[in-house]
């Protein structure tokens, strides 16, 4: 069996809640969703080379920390 290693304030049962939610969402719910997504003044999203995304998240990561 595998075990799996969650991110820090993860656990299963927060995977399981999170899985129920989107699962349980009509389409209509989950374009609602993005597009708040899109429209958070407070959020940035923008396509970047597939090879580059490591290094952002490294970033990110950092950033959360400081």
């Amino acid at each position: 069996m595998k075990h799996s290693k969650f991110p820090p304030g993860w656990n299963s049962e927060r995977v399981k809640r999170v899985l129920a939610h989107y699962e349980s969402q009509s389409e209509e719910e989950a374009v609602a969703e993005d597009e708040a997504a899109f429209e958070d003044l407070g959020q940035t999203v923008m396509e970047v080379p597939t090879e580059l995304v490591p290094t952002i998240r490294e970033l990110i990561a950092r950033h959360q920390v400081a």
